[in-house]
């Protein structure tokens, strides 16, 4: 599998934060923020941040006296991170691989993702690492997409881009829409030493208040964009004039509703050191 983490670069990040996140991640963002939240944490570090969707929140809605570390493997993304905080808000970026973490063990009390999971190489590791860095009886919340049976937007873009290549089409979306096996993820997660796991399903009939907006982000916001780009036979624009037209066909015109769906868990360490 090719390492898609690494590639939200050049203008991905921003088609990925102004056109995908209103549609696709504010909702779900704001739901881990309340269940980080809830938690009273002293010391949060959120693996996969992006361009800072979920960070915003979390600050927002934690206190200022909580340590808050927001990493990444890509520079891009946290640049824009890092331009939705003022100067005196207490945020710290570090472009950071989440399956190798630079923090001591039993740093942070809580470690969140949205999102992520799904590309990282080895996500056991991944796992291992954030157990790691937790202190006994620290949370690990984290979302991943339910699959294209339950997001019926990313079946549709997928299908849409495969009908303008003849051979060989981009496959981008399988990745985060194929990492959805809940009993593979709690094993892999107890594999980590986590002893205490919740999972909750969450479904958002969300608005789609600019059809365009959302196939621009769906197209450009993401490493499908590369994909198409190297293969030099079909059009950018050309697939997302054909995208905004199945999607309005599909959930409406402006203003469209789509269903969402994801899969959150809570994993606890243990309260006694292994």
């Amino acid at each position: 599998m090719l390492c898609y983490a690494s590639r939200f670069v050049g203008d991905i990040p921003v088609n990925y934060d102004l056109n995908l996140g209103p549609h696709l991640f504010s909702d779900y963002a704001a739901d881990l923020a309340r269940r980080v939240s809830a938690g009273k944490p002293r010391c949060v570090l959120e693996t996969a941040a992006g361009t800072g969707i979920v960070t915003r929140l979390l600050r927002n809605a934690l206190p200022q006296s909580t340590r808050l570390v927001a990493s990444d493997l890509n520079s891009p993304m946290l640049t824009i991170a890092r331009g939705k905080f003022a100067s005196a808000e207490s945020v710290e970026f570090q472009t950071t691989d989440a399956t190798a973490l630079p923090f001591a063990d039993s740093s942070f009390d809580t470690v969140v993702c949205q999102f992520g999971l799904m590309f990282f190489l080895d996500k056991d590791k991944a796992h291992r690492e954030a157990f790691r860095v937790l202190v006994p009886g620290g949370r690990y919340y984290f979302s991943v997409w339910d699959s294209f049976d339950f997001n019926p937007f990313a079946r549709i873009t997928h299908e849409t881009v495969a009908g303008f290549f003849m051979r060989d089409p981009p496959d981008f979306f399988t990745v985060p829409f194929g990492d959805h096996g809940i009993d593979s993820i709690k094993s892999s997660l107890l594999g980590a030493g986590f002893e205490s796991i919740s999972v909750h399903v969450l479904k958002i009939n969300k608005t789609i208040s600019h059809g365009r907006r959302l196939a621009q982000g769906l197209i450009c916001g993401n490493p499908i964009l590369e994909e198409i780009e190297v293969r030099g036979t079909a059009r950018t624009d050309e697939i997302v004039d054909a995208l905004t037209a199945v999607l309005q066909r599909e959930f409406g015109a402006d203003p469209g509703c789509m269903p969402l769906q994801a899969i959150i868990f809570d994993a606890r360490r243990g309260e006694n050191p292994k």
